[in-house]
């Protein structure tokens, strides 16, 4: 049974409290450790304001004070106003991210009920950055989204890299012109062709052949070219990994594999012709004759033929990096062309271009 002390003693605390919250008292109870009956206090966050007892430090009609109003989409905590959403049921602090998706965050500005987009271009993931509310591998470089592997529009030398960084270009060894397996057209290739000819695709390659119809005076010419490839102004160096399936002997200044440094529509002119490469079935050389060098081109391997043109204007041809042929003088329109660039009879040739690169200082 509980004692007469105890009941008494139970009583004065109700009635404490509810002295303490009724119209004509001047402040709130708080429970004291020890104590048997709440003290009159103010000093715990605890105010009358209209009549009740709130708690000013989460009340957000009384943050931080009484009548200290939160705004919509505000609440209260620490006695302090913070915007919050409310999404999926859920309170949300202003500018949290999203667990789900690292592009959309909390902005009650925006949207006090749904994610809000982060803008194009912020961080998200290592090597990633925000696009169209996406975590994707891009880069935004002076306020510009670029997908990855773009080139920068003034250095073709440099690319967008995402792996390497999203703010920054990266330097790259070379600038592609031709991927194998790849549609040419897409790639900014164009055809000179005479029939009987053929262009197809292997999965990294791309395949050109001609040939003679039985005593006709001219044969098939395939030839790809592709414009500014090249600045004739400065040195550069050019690769092409190339197999040479078949070939016919070249004639002075017509070969049917060739690879072109200058090319003028529709053969080249007397100068591009002059200086072409010609790939016979076991040699190498200048269109013109001047020099050539003895090497297996047919032997069914692909091979690196590269040509360098240094600031004096001398050019080396150089295969699989073994230097083969130089010359002086070497000048270009900045077009360069690969395949049969002639229309002789009986002058023909099958070639897999597997790439074409301008290799980069």
């Amino acid at each position: 049974m509980l004692s007469i002390r105890s009941t008494a003693l139970s009583c004065i605390v109700v009635l404490g409290f509810v002295a303490a919250c009724d119209g004509d008292s001047t402040s709130c109870p708080v429970a004291t450790a020890g104590a048997s009956v709440p003290v009159m206090s103010n000093s715990a966050g605890v105010e009358l304001c209209g009549g009740s007892c709130v708690s000013t430090g989460s009340d957000p009609k009384h943050c931080g004070g009484c009548d200290k109003a939160c705004a919509t989409g505000e609440a209260c905590e620490g006695a302090v106003c913070v915007a919050l959403c409310q999404i999926d049921g859920n309170h949300v602090a202003d500018g949290a991210v999203n667990a789900a998706n690292t592009c959309e965050q909390c902005t009650p500005a925006t949207s006090a009920t749904a994610w809000t987009q982060r803008a194009d271009g912020t961080p998200c993931n290592p090597g990633q950055v925000c696009s169209a509310g996406v975590c994707i591998p891009k880069c935004f470089i002076d306020g510009v989204l670029y997908a990855a592997g773009t080139p920068n529009p003034a250095n073709a030398c440099e690319a967008c890299v995402p792996a390497t960084s999203t703010t920054q270009w990266t330097a790259r060894a070379s600038v592609p012109l031709l991927v194998g397996g790849d549609d040419i057209t897409a790639q900014g290739w164009t055809t000179i062709s005479q029939t009987p000819n053929t262009l197809t695709y292997g999965a990294d390659y791309v395949r050109l052949a001609t040939s003679t119809n039985g005593g006709a005076r001219t044969s098939g010419q395939l030839l790809i070219t592709r414009a500014n490839s090249l600045d004739g102004t400065k040195p550069f160096k050019l690769q092409v990994t190339m197999q040479v399936e078949s070939v016919n002997t070249h004639n002075a200044l017509d070969s049917g594999a060739a690879i072109m440094g200058s090319f003028t529509s529709p053969f080249g002119n007397g100068t591009d012709r002059s200086q072409m490469l010609y790939l016979d079935s076991a040699a190498i050389g200048w269109a013109d004759d001047t020099q050539s060098a003895a090497f297996p081109v047919t032997d069914g391997a692909y091979h690196v033929y590269e040509l360098a043109v240094d600031a004096a204007k001398v050019a080396t041809v150089s295969i699989d990096g073994v230097a083969k042929l130089t010359r002086n003088n070497f000048t270009t329109t900045g077009t360069i062309a690969i395949g049969d660039q002639t229309n002789d009879a009986n002058v023909d040739g099958t070639v897999r271009i597997k790439s074409v690169e301008r290799l980069c200082p």
